[in-house]
Formats: structure tokens, sequence, C-alpha cells
């Protein structure tokens, strides 16, 4: 059988990069030949949790049909927010919990996805329909990737069978999950050793919305307004981004994560600026719009923006 990449969506976060890890285990031990690489560096909060289990971060790819003729993509399908080639390579498998938009193949392929808080609670229950043994290691990190995206079960996408989820891997992990899963979520809100450029970028998702060209940012802190002093240099950097890629909306979203409350800088036309304010019905006061109670782009931002366009 032939070799295939798993990989994550662009601007990894510690799913993204987990849930490759761990399906790209769980395939092989079916039969697949397969290794899990990353579309881009991991953010702190990922660096903590790949040194606490052991595991070397993915490398790197910019590409994928110079290596390989299929794929295998865990939480993402839109394929801009895929690797740049995505479309010169066949998709074998998706395994998701985002909604599907702009993703097409021209073969049959495996595809699972369900509305659960977390790609790697989609791969857990893979595991045990497989009865295949999940490694304390792949346990670790799975555990870490629902605690980064349910925020440790605040977030409103959480869902039952995320907290069994997270129960059952922190046994076989051996650990407790609620002293570790806060001290890595605060091991991921010191922003202070990175530039604008690189805070904007970390975890910036693509959205294409009735032909509107959409970019949504986040960055997890426990103090926003120390965030927001930097708001100059990061509109000099959002506005070159609009300029260089066309988007209509740039909404770059600071989420508090002990209070479960977020500020964004909001930015582009004024058509689509004036259809988030009537979307959160919230002002947007000198390119910055409270979000009270959002902490999730997933079910709170996406499908509230993609109905109003």
């Amino acid at each position: 059988m032939a070799k295939e990449l798993v990989f994550g969506h662009q601007n990894p976060d510690t799913d993204a990069i987990g849930a490759a890890i761990a399906f790209s285990y769980l395939v092989n031990q079916l039969g697949y030949d397969t290794e899990a690489v990353a579309l881009g560096e991991p953010n702190e909060e990922t660096k903590f949790t790949l040194d606490k289990f052991g595991f070397n971060a993915p490398r790197v790819v910019q590409t994928v049909s110079n290596e390989v003729d299929a794929v295998m993509l865990v939480d993402h399908n839109e394929f801009q927010q895929s690797v740049s080639d995505i479309a010169d390579v066949q998709v074998s498998h998706v395994v998701d919990h985002h909604r599907i938009a702009n993703f097409n193949t021209a073969n049959p392929l495996f595809y699972r996805a369900e509305p659960l808080g977390c790609t790697s609670t989609v791969i857990w229950k893979l595991y045990h329909e497989y009865k295949t043994a999940i490694p304390k290691e792949i346990a670790g990190i799975m555990m870490s990737s629902i605690i980064s995206d349910t925020l440790l079960f605040k977030s409103p996408t959480t869902t039952p069978t995320d907290e069994i989820a997270v129960k059952d891997l922190a046994s076989l992990a051996g650990v407790d999950y609620e002293a570790y899963g806060l001290e890595m979520l605060k091991a991921g809100t010191d922003l202070s050793a990175k530039s604008e450029q690189e805070l904007v970028d970390m975890d910036a998702k693509s959205f294409e919305m009735n032909g509107k060209n959409v970019r949504i940012a986040q960055v997890n802190t426990v103090d926003v307004a120390d965030v927001l002093k930097r708001q100059a240099q990061f509109t000099t950097v959002i506005n070159a981004e609009i300029a260089q890629d066309r988007y209509d909306l740039f909404v770059f979203v600071i989420t508090d994560i002990l209070n479960s409350n977020s500020k964004a800088i909001v930015l582009g036309s004024d058509e689509a600026k004036a259809a988030f304010e009537h979307t959160f019905n919230q002002t947007i006061t000198d390119d910055v719009a409270a979000m009270p109670g959002v902490v999730s782009r997933k079910k709170q931002i996406v499908p509230q923006l993609t109905a109003a366009f």
C-alpha cells in the first residue's frame, strides 16, 4: 500500500496536530502506511503538550504532491484551509468536526464528521469501534486536543461525549485532566514573545461566505487589555493582509479563557463591518467590538456570519 500523509489545517492548533498523530497511528494499525505531518509549526500550547507526552513535532510540509499521491485530512475539509496543492492529490480520508464547504473529490472516500467539540473525540470513537488499544502517549495527546478545543469544557461546543472521552483518555494517560488542562491552557496564553504578525497568523482560518472572503483569527489570553495595547500594530498587519488577499472582513478575536468572553478587532469593508455589528448586536468602536460569552469560532462566529452574508 502506497504511503499517505495525514495532516490538519494551516496554522495548526493542538487538535490539528494531535488528531493527525492519533489518526495516523490508528490507520497504521489497520494496515495503512501513513506519516503525520503539519502545515505549520506548533504553537506554545501544542509544544507543551508534545513535550509532556514525549512527541517530536511532526515535520512541516509546504506541498504534498511531490511526496505522495493520496492524503488523509483531519480537523478540516475546506480546501482553502489545507495544503497549497491539495487539488493535485487524492483525498482518501477525512475526519472532522467542522462544517463541510468548498470540498469535492473525484473518487469515493472515507468521510467521518460529527458535531462534537473536537476531531480527536471522533478519533477516540474510531479507536473503540475498531477495537484498537490506545497507547498512553496517544491518549495524552488526544486528551489535550479535546481540552484545548473545548477550553476545558467551558466552550459551548462541548458535548457529553467530549467529557466522557477526556475522562477515559486521562485515565489511560495517567494524569489529572483538570489540573493538567489548566496548566496546558495557560501555557498557550503567554503572547509577549510573539510578534503581531505571528499572533495574527497563529490560529487563523479563511472562509468563503456567499461570495465574501472572510478571515477569522483567534488568540487565547488571561489579559485581553494587555493584548489590546498592541492594537495599532495589529491593525497595520491586518490591513496589509486585507490588501494582499482581498478579504472583505478580517476579525481578530481575543478570548479570555478564564472568564469566557472575547473582544475583537474588526476590519474590512463598511458593508462587511455593518453585517458584523448586526449579527452580534455590538457596535464597533475604534475598530474594536465586545463579544460577551463568545469563545468558539466554530459555533459562535462562523455560522452567524455565514447566515448574515
